[in-house]
């Protein structure tokens, strides 16, 4: 049975996703603040009637879940990328249950158009499924239908503050990128030239290079945090280089055939900062990347002034029992 606009406004350039985790207010709000996002609507996907209303969804007898309809960019965020943010604000080992919102309509999901998709979202339960002490029930699924929410559930967040909210928005209401007024008057020159110009700072001119210590780098820009001194080593190269980024969610990868050279950029998710390239002759131990940062791009918080800079959750980098 299929029926449902499903094709209602896909346009080339942009892919399609729908994601089932809990109150849909929630899932929206977090992905409408995220770089890259197109276009955010919420609605009732793969259910047994037509037209269903949301007094219909949630007597819990409709079939139907609760979801976000996503437009992106792949080029800025790949759908391994989405999830790596679905999953990490909802609990996918949780059955038919997200937050305070318990019933079928609240059940967490992945549903996709283009066949391709499966393989990747498969891929990425079987990735983060030994992080979870108890198996994944996020349901992968084709889309069969999907109906758009009443107009009052679209952006509900955004038009009522205080509303319900089963995500924690707090960590994405606290990255974002200033005004270029504000940019500009809190960077040096170089700082500015390297994080919104694309400017790259000269070999070996950087102080972090010979910092050991431990701790996090975050954006000089938005305060996002990016690597760990865990992760970062000695290339070579004479730019900071590290060997994976603290969270993928902060980091975005893009083509970059500038100079006529094919390679990958490396920016900040929220502060849209261009922080460097990625390469792949990193060490193969660690998977063989390498991000090769521009220090003028980063800021390093020591580790005994995380908790009060408002980094304490990744203090369990360095402390694993905490």
């Amino acid at each position: 049975m299929l029926f449902g606009s499903i094709f209602d406004d896909i346009k080339s350039e942009e892919k399609i996703i729908y994601l089932g985790g809990g109150c849909f207010w929630g899932i929206e709000a977090y992905f409408s603040k995220i770089q890259g996002i197109k276009d955010t609507k919420v609605g009732y996907a793969n259910g047994n009637i037509k037209n269903p209303t949301y007094l219909d969804v949630i007597t819990g007898t409709t079939g139907f879940v609760e979801v976000v309809k996503l437009s992106y960019d792949p080029k800025i965020h790949p759908l391994a990328d989405i999830l790596d943010h679905f999953f990490d604000i909802i609990d996918p080992t949780s059955f038919n249950k997200q937050g305070n919102d318990v019933g079928s309509q609240y059940r967490s999901g992945v549903y996709y158009i283009d066949l391709a998709d499966r393989k990747i979202i498969e891929d990425k339960i079987k990735e983060i499924q030994p992080n979870y002490p108890s198996k994944i029930m996020t349901e992968v699924e084709k889309l069969r239908n999907f109906y758009s929410a009443e107009e009052y559930h679209q952006k509900y967040l955004q038009k009522n503050k205080t509303g319900y909210c089963h995500v924690n928005l707090d960590e994405i209401n606290k990255y974002f990128k200033p005004s270029m007024a504000t940019i500009k008057a809190n960077l040096d020159d170089e700082s500015y030239k390297i994080t919104q110009k694309k400017f790259t700072e000269k070999p070996f001119s950087s102080p972090f290079l010979k910092n050991n210590s431990d701790g996090i780098y975050v954006d000089i820009v938005s305060g996002e945090p990016l690597f760990s001194s865990k992760d970062k080593y000695e290339s070579g190269s004479g730019w900071p280089s590290f060997t994976k980024p603290i969270n993928k969610k902060f980091i975005k990868e893009l083509p970059d055939n500038t100079y006529k050279l094919h390679r990958t950029e490396v920016k900040s998710s929220f502060g849209d900062s261009h922080l460097g390239h990625l390469f792949d002759d990193g060490p193969t131990k660690t998977g063989g990347k390498r991000y090769c940062i521009n220090g003028k791009a980063l800021k390093f918080i020591p580790i005994e002034l995380m908790q009060e800079k408002g980094y304490s959750k990744y203090l369990k980098i360095f402390q694993p029992n905490l």
